[in-house]
């Protein structure tokens, strides 16, 4: 078990910045350590890890290890006491418990309630958010950062929450919500930088090899669309086409993966999108080269190869004949009008149940011989 929070430094004028993590089961581990390393970094000259300027600890209902995500254990090093000790509280969430349990036991959820009465600053990482939703810390009427992975999930949730799946973080007076993944470490630089000043901010994340600070308002890697099917077997393919965008799977090394036939997952298709499977597959290929085209500056030719087109002809094919334009043209249009574009364009649902992987793989079939098991999953950012 590590020590408490050690004291701060005899003498300084103000005291050092206190930040508590509050680790959920199976939490992600990356905006943990991301997280937990700027303020590290910033606390002290060079690399010498001593926490002068900023001090952090972690904190749980027990001193019992909490499990990530990626399976490393990870001890607290303190019980839940008064919030209004630390100057923010960092929920780092990870994989969603199954629909109808809470996000949180009866003594987090206290602390996150008198945090609220406290007035302490409350950060929502990943799926952390949604913990903040389930608090009442974000009530309805209220926006809620979400990794673009979970977007459907918080939707489908809690309805009566806005999510936001177009930006790395929201912060909504003494709430921020964070997609979770490397933007954390943009986060705490956005945080250190305000209370530690840029200089401090700027050293951490050159010590990290992170380059420039991201704003928050720097758009997430993939656009946040969902669909609406009703079959389990078709929502898994429809998970695998976006694992494989850049490489795309044919009809057979799909259906091979849901262990089916090629006929019957194309059937399924046309049942649940009146529409084949290969259709299907080119308008999830083209709703990333919109968002590429809106959030990036890659040349076009990397855009078809990013999206799967062999080649940049057959990526201006698709495009024209789905919008009526080049990419090139469409991309004068700027970000704000290709990302209303896609939104109003994209045929094949934007409120149905689109659940994710862990939840839908122990409810299908065993994978056909040689694929990959069920339990195969994305990362979660």
């Amino acid at each position: 078990m590590q020590p408490p929070v050690p004291p701060p430094p005899a003498g300084p004028e103000q005291p050092p910045l206190l930040v508590a993590f509050l680790l959920l089961p199976n939490f992600t581990f990356t905006p943990f350590a991301g997280f937990i390393d700027m303020l590290r970094l910033a606390g002290d000259e060079g690399d010498r890890s001593r926490p002068r300027k900023c001090r952090w600890t972690i904190i749980a209902p027990s001193l019992q290890p909490v499990r990530a995500s990626c399976g490393v254990m990870v001890t607290p090093w303190e019980k839940l006491d008064d919030p209004a000790r630390y100057d923010h509280i960092v929920v780092v969430g990870g994989l969603l418990p199954p629909p109808g349990r809470p996000m949180l036991d009866a003594a987090c959820l206290a602390f996150m309630q008198a945090a609220r009465k406290a007035r302490r600053s409350v950060i929502g990482v990943c799926t952390g958010s949604f913990a903040l939703v389930e608090a009442g810390l974000i009530g309805p009427g209220g926006t809620c950062c979400v990794s673009w992975y979970h977007h459907q999930d918080l939707v489908d949730r809690y309805p009566e929450v806005t999510p936001v799946s177009d930006r790395l973080w929201v912060r909504s007076g003494r709430v921020t919500t964070c997609a979770g993944g490397t933007a954390t470490i943009d986060l705490a630089a956005t945080l250190v930088r305000e209370q530690l000043g840029p200089a401090a901010a700027q050293k951490s994340l050159h010590i990290l090899v992170a380059g420039t600070q991201r704003e928050s308002a720097t758009p997430q890697p993939h656009p946040p669309i969902a669909v609406r099917a009703n079959d389990l077997r078709v929502r898994r393919a429809v998970l695998l086409m976006e694992q494989h965008v850049s490489d795309p799977l044919d009809g057979d090394a799909l259906a091979g993966r849901l262990a089916i036939s090629r006929r019957q997952l194309e059937r399924l298709f046309r049942r649940d999108f009146q529409v084949s499977l290969q259709v299907f597959a080119r308008d999830l290929r083209l709703s990333h080269a919109i968002w590429l085209l809106a959030h990036s500056e890659a040349r076009i030719t990397e855009i078809a190869g990013q999206c799967g087109f062999s080649d940049t002809p057959h990526l201006d094919r698709c495009f024209h004949q789905a919008f009526g334009t080049s990419p090139s043209r469409a991309r004068r249009l700027g970000a704000a009008e290709l990302k209303r574009m896609l939104l109003d364009w994209w045929p094949h649902g934007g409120a149905g149940s689109a659940l994710r992987l862990d939840e839908v793989a122990e409810e299908l079939p065993s994978p056909a011989p040689g694929a990959p098991p069920l339990t195969d999953r994305r990362h979660f950012p």
